[in-house]
């Protein structure tokens, strides 16, 4: 089995040649190198408006159509077309919900759940004033997971789409989004998940995982502020425009990309994918597999790590007298990525950061936008949840220096 190369990954993110240590990493992550240079080489050389007949125009389309295209490969999707940038996932998921509630009827149901962030609940909510019913699918209380038995129950002939995350932002919990897919797609509906969470650590491959919609960010992908929906074509093809009234129904996918996309962040996504074939060939020797073959060989290693670093954070807080883990108390890559949070019987969620501070370690309290959960949990007079959330080029001697520090504050 390859270990991971830290050292390696670390000096690709010039931010981790400082002082920091960064785990807030949830909240976004250290851009590499390579999205820096995509980012000025396009700026520098091809920053000209698209559709032109002289040559500049003509290089900048083809630099998009390439940072589409390896987008697509990145997460195995079907089709570049299927590739919709936005600013934002939460952005995205409100035009999608605008365009989407004109193919419903009122009286037509959608289900969201509790633990979603709530990019992934509000555009839905929002569709009850077209009269849609709006109903949500709680974890269940003890076990903080979503039980297929409880959506069963919410589901009938009138519901279009059910809406979940991958990854819990708060509880760090993997959930089986082949299984819940094929549920749903059994009884009918639509499945939209938010991936934001589980993105920077594990492998995406939307043609097997058969989701109708997959939103993520890649600023929590080591890349620059911007964001990926996919849809699928069968259902794009067929979704009312928001751009100009005079873009066609069949321009995919620019009738879902008012305004048109951001020229100079859409070329940068080419650098994650760079950094990638980078890890690949220095952990391989060579580097002629297909971006998705490499993203599922490296995301393999990665969760290895990942887990690896995980243990003893994990393993600390679960044995510290009157701390509590929010969500699974295993460092197991199978069950979690390694967004970790908890609570202290002794002192609020936001005493605690501000005295890991001047250690230079970012970590961070709060509910994280996932609201709803932080209530329901009853966790709101705490102020939320402290939450470590780790990636692939933490190292063991940064757990260990946090591990130190929360054990001398707790």
């Amino acid at each position: 089995m390859k270990h991971l190369d830290v050292n390696f990954c670390r000096k690709q993110f010039p931010a981790l040649t400082g002082e920091w240590v960064y785990f807030d990493n949830a909240g976004g992550t250290q851009v590499t190198r390579q999205v820096g240079s995509r980012f000025l080489d396009y700026l520098y050389h091809t920053n000209v408006q698209l559709g032109a007949s002289y040559d500049i125009s003509q290089q900048s389309v083809e630099r998009l159509n390439q940072a589409r295209q390896a987008v697509c490969e990145f997460v195995n999707a079907g089709d570049p077309a299927e590739i919709v940038f936005g600013s934002s996932a939460t952005q995205l998921l409100q035009n999608l919900s605008k365009s989407l509630v004109q193919t419903f009827q009122p009286g037509d149901e959608v289900i969201v759940t509790n633990c979603d962030h709530e990019t992934n609940i509000g555009p839905w909510m929002a569709m009850k004033s077209a009269g849609i019913v709006v109903k949500s699918w709680n974890i269940n209380q003890e076990s903080l997971k979503l039980d297929l038995e409880d959506l069963e129950k919410l589901m009938t002939e009138r519901t279009r789409l059910v809406a979940f995350t991958h990854a819990s932002n708060i509880l760090g919990t993997i959930n089986p989004v082949k299984k819940i897919s094929r549920f749903i797609h059994d009884r009918n509906a639509m499945v939209c998940v938010d991936g934001v969470a589980y993105a920077p650590h594990r492998n995406i491959d939307l043609q097997d995982l058969d989701v109708d919609f997959y939103v993520f960010s890649f600023y929590k992908v080591y890349g620059p502020h911007y964001s990926v929906l996919y849809c699928r074509k069968e259902i794009l093809g067929e979704l009312p425009g928001i751009n100009h009234f005079f873009i066609g129904k069949d321009e995919l996918p620019y009738k879902l990309q008012p305004g048109n996309i951001n020229f100079e962040l859409s070329y940068s996504l080419l650098g994650i994918t760079d950094y990638f074939r980078e890890v690949f060939l220095h952990h391989e020797g060579a580097a002629g597999e297909a971006m998705h073959q490499i993203s599922k060989q490296m995301f393999s290693i990665i969760a290895d790590h990942e887990e690896e670093i995980a243990v003893p954070l994990i393993s600390f807080l679960r044995e510290k007298e009157g701390i509590r883990i929010i969500g699974e108390d295993t460092a197991s890559k199978e069950i979690r990525v390694p967004t970790i949070s908890f609570v202290s019987e002794k002192m609020r969620s936001d005493d605690i950061p501000v005295l890991v501070d001047p250690h230079k370690i970012g970590i961070r309290y709060g509910d994280f936008y996932a609201r709803r959960l932080i209530e329901d949990l009853g966790l709101s007079e705490k102020n939320g949840v402290v939450r470590v959330s780790m990636v692939h080029y933490n190292a063991m001697h940064e757990v260990n220096r946090l591990i130190e520090i929360l054990d001398n504050i707790l």
